[in-house]
């Protein structure tokens, strides 16, 4: 098996859908391969990452502890599979399914808010209980 390299995902602090999924791989984040910056944070580095907040804003960004930067759906695959999440990862590799992946996510990250009002709060309140649940 090949080690994977560290990920840092950059996400909207002030999205609860988002803040629910950073959560969530925090949670799995046992092996340490998982790093999580909000972008609305001073922790955010627009000129050391080489993304603009208004960009970070638009879309899901990761970047490999090598430097490399990834967006969008391409984000995903790589950040469950260091959740130890491989379904996860396998359903978000699959080839066919890139094009309905990305127009799903292009639609997500244009209505986020908007979604993340009506489900964000149910999903964080999932996560936060079970976390709790399984730290008892």
């Amino acid at each position: 098996m090949t080690q994977l390299e560290k990920l840092t995902l950059f996400y909207d602090g002030a999205c609860p859908l988002c803040q629910a999924e950073i959560l969530f791989l925090s949670g799995r984040n046992q092996a340490g391969l998982l790093d999580f910056i909000d972008i609305n944070s001073e922790k955010f580095d627009p000129a050391l990452v080489g993304v603009s907040c208004e960009a970070a804003l638009a879309a899901m960004y990761g970047q490999f502890a090598s430097g490399t930067l990834i967006e969008g759906v391409a984000v995903f695959p790589e950040a469950y599979r260091r959740a130890n999440l491989p379904t996860l990862a396998w359903i978000f590799s699959i080839r066919v399914l890139q094009p309905c992946w990305r127009m799903c996510y292009r639609f997500f990250a244009k209505h986020r808010h908007a979604i993340s009002n009506l489900f964000g709060p149910l999903a964080l309140r999932l996560v936060k209980s079970k976390s709790s649940a399984t730290s008892k």
